[in-house]
This record gives C-alpha cells, structure tokens and sequence, in this order.
C-alpha cells in the first residue's frame, strides 16, 4: 500500500463532501462540478495506492492530484473569489487530469509484472 495515496484519497473525500455541501446550500453549479470531480477521484486514488509499486503509477498518481487542484481550484476560486484561479488553469487541470488518466492506462500495458 503506498499511503500517500491514500491519506491524498482520504483528503479529496473530505474535501469533495465538503465542496458539494456547499454547493447543495448556495446552489452554486461550479461548486457542484468541483465536489463531483473530487469525489470520483478519491477512489480512484484508494485504488492507485493498492496497485504494486511503480515509477509510472506514482506519476500518474501525483499528475492526477496536480490535475484537481488545478481544475477544482480554478472552480472553487470562481465560485468563492469571483475570478478564475488563473488564466486557463480550468482546461490546464482538465488537460492533466486526461493525461493522469492515460498514464493509469499506461501503466496496466508497460508494467513488468513482479
């Protein structure tokens, strides 16, 4: 088990209920879509720190971490602030958050098994 992994899935759970209690009082829809990613990830991210250990899965981990904080904070700064987190930071996240995604396919196909 590599528990960086897991206590990062435990924070996006904690911050993914958080955001979309928020968003269900305020009726804000950003906050919403930022509560929904952080949630869907959070096992993803339970999952990643079952797989055994590679270069690759730890990549592909952290690059999907980078991706929501990204693209969830350029939406929590929209809802909160007013303003976007910084120019393009939503489709920068979006963009990471697809490369994480590949890099998890990535490792299933050029992975040796131990």
């Amino acid at each position: 088990m590599y528990r960086p992994f897991l206590a990062l899935a435990g924070l996006l759970g904690a911050l993914g209920v958080a955001t979309a209690a928020a968003a269900s009082h305020s009726g804000d829809t950003n906050l919403g879509i930022a509560g929904n990613f952080l949630l869907f990830h959070a096992p993803a991210l339970i999952g990643l720190s079952l797989v055994p250990r590679s270069r690759l899965i730890t990549i592909a981990g952290f690059v999907l971490a980078a991706g929501l904080a990204l693209f969830c904070g350029n939406l929590a700064t929209r809802s909160f602030a007013g303003h976007a987190l910084f120019s393009m930071s939503a489709p920068i996240g979006g963009g990471t958050l697809i490369l994480g995604w590949l890099l998890v396919a990535a490792t299933a196909l050029f992975t040796r098994r131990t």
